[in-house]
């Protein structure tokens, strides 16, 4: 949010001649976050002058319209002549006074204005627009002086612009949306300061009448419980908006564009309160305020056409929506020039409901950011007498007697404080007495015997604050306010965080990273050195995502935990496997022009406990017993953390040293190998075996196997998959589950033999069908103890071993740890070795 200080001076006394460093402090103790405090005086170095534009001469044969004009700026430049500039806005006409920086200036952002030669014309100095004066955003035009200005040419412009102020920019917290108006933000600075406000929400306004000033029904009193609304008739349509409200609304970003609803956006910013100007000769018929019908389409005054859902509210009349309510109005029935009849709209609305139309259709408006965050429902009237008031000054008009208010807004419950819960709490010392002075500075009424409190510590009783129990209503612009931990929190914030000492807790005494944090860390790192590169995913996918990997109806991945609150409509689900986001992100690199990819990521996935019923109500006002903690951690989703990885294009690149080895399942298999190796199970303890799994092709998928139970998968995507996610052919992957790692084993020290190997090469013939990993398995069953390493290195298959068959290469290596091995002995052995293998897999030794 982005004020002027000169505004907020209008409803808190702040100190004439309070530093911009001190103002920036004194909001930060209060918990608002300060983007910048800018002088506004000091963006803009040189003559910054008033003109007025002489003559314009329209240049043709551009690209883009052009226009060479002569702008009177009084004795500015030295001569008293007219200055030239050529300048490319459209948006002022012959006589309009602008603002007008002369060469020698410097405009926000270093940028120099000088004298030079442009489009064939001498064009010396720059006519401004609010966003090259840093005032705002708005770049559709340069500023034109409206006729309640009585500067002359020449004179300074920066008073007339705003210039002379110092601004705020403010990040509002989403639990503080009373401080997204001056109202706000002038109260918070009435406590910094110690100073009175004038809260302009007390002003006098006139309550609803038994005529209303237009026939209104609310079907849905939960999404709007609040409505008011009243007429003006015979306003001026060519009224402009006075200058100095136009200044004030470029100061905070926002764009004018006519009188109407340039007052619903001063009040807005003022009060806190989203209003809505209608015209009202263009409404049909009586408004109804319900929920959209699925399907129904607006047309918003951004000129899109919407498709509404029934989580929606609108305002509608006799021809269906005309607005989207609380976030933006339609076109049917928006303000336009010829408007002479305004119904101004103040209501209140669903804070839920808002946040989520907004993000549904991506209109984060301002009305919407500030509804969202809790509007006060008891300033509607207040909101809706001053913009009447507003128009009537200066748009003429008579403002209807009949005034709109339908009220369903309920009461604010109170809330039971202990007294001496803030002490308690933070461990600072609260005199009930000042809590009870805190929390009326809020604006909370507080009862139940306040008044006798005493202001010293040591007295016992009520007046003490033991065992006595507030009650504290809290003020209607506060929703946030609605446990005692809340209010707790506002007696610290105004009697100031500085006051609580900083104690950091004793580290307890430990072994540093636990066991599974070392294994992931083993695993994260292994991945890396082999040349994978970490990618970290949202979590969040798509109903749709379950039928584009092919898992069955019966797949226990298909059921998902569904967001009650998702960030997109479109990915309402969270994850039960790592590879759907991961491919995801695989697509979006080979879209760039990436094409040899391996990616990894280690996260959790998500399973829903079926049945587990709703978790238990849990309030912030103690520590939860460990039976209510169970009972929430019952209904929890289970979330065990995975490793994947996929891998597209060549794993090996191609060069001058000769061509690159493409990637394919059996490298995703073996990724799946590194990462048990480096979670420290044994390879003995791992078995590979041919699977069928979704979404893996069903002839090139392995289930990876740690003492006989089934860890993960990995291999080649099937076609249908890689053909549904658009992802290159032989795209491959994999997917373990850590959590189902049994704990890492302690390993031995190795025994090292300084006698020499013995190496022996041995082929064996077996079926299609029999695993190279089962014949390894038996070759080292066989061998005994004197083999020391097998691995397999060649694979062949040919007419001459017949069909169904092929022969599967080992070297062999054999080590004594106390002599050198004779070669019978080693041969022994590597013919015990092929014996156990024929005797469990009908291997035979080939050529023999």
């Amino acid at each position: 949010m982005r004020v002027s200080v000169s505004w907020l001076r209008e409803y808190v006394d702040l100190p004439a001649d309070l530093p911009t460093g001190d103002l920036e402090q004194a909001l930060v103790n209060l918990g608002i976050e300060v983007e910048s405090v800018v002088d506004l005086a000091e963006t803009v170095t040189g003559q910054l002058v008033v003109g007025e534009v002489r003559e314009i001469e329209e240049l043709t044969g551009f690209k883009k319209p052009i226009r060479f004009c002569r702008v009177d700026v009084g004795a500015a430049n030295g001569t008293g002549e007219p200055q030239e500039i050529v300048c490319g806005a459209r948006n002022f006409a012959q006589g309009d006074r602008v603002v007008v920086i002369l060469p020698g200036g410097v405009l926000p952002g270093g940028f120099a204005i000088g004298a030079r030669k442009t489009y064939g014309h001498n064009s010396a100095g720059m006519i401004c627009s609010a966003k090259e004066l840093g005032l705002g955003d708005d770049h559709s035009g340069i500023i034109v002086l409206g006729p309640d200005v009585t500067a002359k040419p020449g004179d300074d412009a920066r008073p007339v612009v705003g210039l002379d102020d110092v601004a705020l920019d403010l990040e509002i917290t989403p639990d503080r949306g009373y401080a997204l108006s001056l109202r706000g933000l002038a109260r918070e600075l009435s406590h910094a300061f110690d100073v009175p406000l004038r809260d302009p929400a007390l002003a006098p306004a006139p309550g609803g009448t038994e005529t209303p000033a237009y026939p209104v029904e609310v079907l849905d009193t939960v999404g709007c419980d609040r409505f008011t609304a009243r007429l003006v008739r015979g306003v001026d349509p060519s009224a402009p908006t006075p200058s100095w409200m136009q200044q004030r609304l470029v100061t905070a970003g926002i764009r004018s564009i006519s009188l109407p609803v340039d007052i619903t956006n001063y009040v807005m910013v003022e009060l806190g309160q989203p209003m809505h100007a209608f015209d009202a000769d263009r409404i049909v018929g009586p408004l109804v305020v319900r929920r959209a019908e699925a399907g129904e389409k607006l047309t918003t005054l951004d000129g899109v056409n919407r498709v509404l859902t029934a989580d929606d509210m609108v305002i509608c009349d006799d021809t269906g929506p005309i607005s989207l309510a609380a976030v933006m109005g339609g076109e049917t029935s928006e303000v336009v020039a010829s408007t002479t009849t305004v119904l101004f709209e103040a209501a209140h609305w669903d804070p839920a409901m808002v946040g989520r139309t907004a993000r549904r259709h991506k209109l984060f408006s301002e009305a919407a950011k500030r509804w969202e965050r809790g509007v006060d429902p008891a300033v509607a009237l207040v909101a809706l007498e001053r913009a009447v008031r507003l128009l009537t000054e200066h748009g003429g008009g008579t403002p209807s007697a009949e005034i709109l208010d339908i009220d369903h807004v309920r009461p604010r419950t109170p809330i039971s404080l202990p007294a001496d819960l803030p002490t308690r709490r933070v461990g600072v010392e609260y005199p009930p007495a000042r809590v009870v002075a805190l929390l009326e500075r809020v604006g909370c009424t507080v009862a139940q015997g306040a008044d006798r409190l005493s202001e010293d510590p040591g007295a016992v009783g009520v007046a003490s604050g033991v065992g006595a129990v507030l009650s504290v209503t809290p003020p209607t612009w506060r929703p946030d306010l609605t446990d005692p931990a809340d209010l707790v929190e506002e007696v610290v914030r105004l009697d100031g965080y500085d006051k609580v000492p900083s104690v950091l807790p004793t580290a307890p005494p430990g072994s540093g990273l636990t066991p599974r944090q070392r294994r992931r860390r083993a695993v994260a790192g292994s991945l890396a050195e082999r040349g994978y590169v970490e990618v970290l995913a949202h979590p969040f996918v798509s109903p749709e995502l379950a039928d584009q990997l092919g898992l069955p109806a019966d797949d226990p991945r298909r059921p998902a935990v569904r967001l009650a609150n998702p960030l997109s409509d479109e990915e309402p689900l969270l994850r039960t496997t790592l590879l759907g986001p991961l491919l995801g992100i695989l697509k979006r690199n080979l879209g760039r022009g990436h094409r040899d990819l391996a990616l990894y990521e280690i996260g959790a996935v998500f399973h829903p406990r079926i049945g587990a019923g709703s978790p238990p109500a849990m309030g912030v006002d103690r520590r939860p017993t460990d039976a209510e903690f169970a009972a929430a951690d019952a209904v929890v989703p289970a979330q065990p953390v995975h490793v994947a990885v996929v891998l597209s294009g060549d794993l090996d690149p191609a060069g001058w040293w000769g061509p690159g080895r493409p990637a394919g399942w059996a490298d995703a298999i073996e990724a799946a190998r590194d990462v048990l190796a480096a979670a420290g199970i044994p390879d003995e303890r791992v078995e590979v075996r041919a699977a069928e799994y979704a979404p893996w092709h069903p002839g090139r998928c392995a289930e990876l196997r740690v003492d006989d139970s089934v860890v993960g998968h990995a291999g080649e995507l099937h076609p249908v998959v890689v053909a549904a996610l658009e992802l290159p052919r032989r795209t491959s992957a994999m997917e373990l589950n850590l959590d189902a790692l049994p704990p890492t084993p302690v390993t031995p020290a190795p025994t090292v033999s300084g006698f020499p190997p013995a190496l022996i090469d041995v082929a064996l013939v077996v079926d299609d069908s029999v695993p190279a990993e089962q014949v390894r398995r038996a070759l080292e069953a066989g061998a005994g103890e004197l083999l020391e390493d097998v691995r397999l290195f060649d694979v062949y298959s040919g007419a001459q071993l017949g069909d169904g068959r092929r022969s599967l290469a080992y070297k062999l290596t054999f080590r004594a740890p106390d002599r050198t091995l004779t070669v019978e002995e080693a041969v022994a052995a590597r013919d015990a070795a092929v014996a156990v293998a024929a005797e469990r897999l009908g291997a035979t030794l080939r050529g023999a």
